[in-house]
């Protein structure tokens, strides 16, 4: 029997571009919630968990909407975090992104992961498929964790809006990374959320 936890980074929220850090999903946000709502729609799922965020909380509406049988339910463990400072491998063309973040984000960045790892990642009894809304680094993390990556490596791990990260585990096996940031449901123009590429 199989734990599954399905990991959606939350649709594209309306006043991103104006630097907000939260608000509600834009008009393009809608359609992605609703589109990997359709994607899951398949799968039977036992808890939809989301960061406190309005952009998570609305793109787990989309999906219970969808799947009416689930009952989404906030967690604090979900919410947007840095989970590391720079450390002794993080390469130096990372340190201008930690120049506006205090000590005091990292440290409680750090103990929020440590925890949701800790719950989330603990095996459950039987067959289990979990749905986890959440943010960009919070999915790096538990896809370094899985992959034993140094902790600096989420740094180097993107998701798109409302892209479909699948991890797995099998009794007495380790957690294995099924898929990662799986764009299919999402049109090309639903594409939203990656950084840029670096000019060649």
């Amino acid at each position: 029997m199989t734990h599954y936890i399905y990991l959606v980074r939350h649709g594209e929220h309306l006043d991103a571009e104006h630097g907000l850090a939260d608000g509600p999903l834009s008009p393009r946000g809608l359609r992605q919630a609703a589109a990997v709502a359709d994607r899951l729609s398949g799968v039977p799922l036992d808890a939809v968990r989301h960061s406190p965020l309005q952009r998570a909380e609305q793109t787990a509406v989309a999906v219970a909407e969808r799947l009416p049988a689930v009952s989404p339910a906030p967690s604090a463990l979900l919410f947007d975090c840095i989970p590391t400072g720079m450390t002794g491998e993080t390469p130096s063309a990372y340190e201008p992104f930690f120049g506006s973040i205090t000590e005091a984000e990292i440290d409680a960045g750090r103990a929020q992961m440590a925890d949701a790892t800790a719950e989330f990642l603990a095996r459950r009894s039987g067959e289990v498929h979990e749905l986890l809304i959440t943010h960009n680094f919070v999915i790096a993390w538990f896809v370094r964790e899985v992959l034993g990556a140094p902790d600096w490596r989420w740094m180097t791990l993107n998701q798109a809006h409302c892209g479909l990260t699948v991890i797995a585990q099998k009794p007495g096996r380790p957690w294995t990374l099924l898929a990662h940031n799986d764009l299919a449901h999402l049109p090309f123009e639903l594409r939203t959320g990656l950084p840029e590429p670096s000019p060649v």
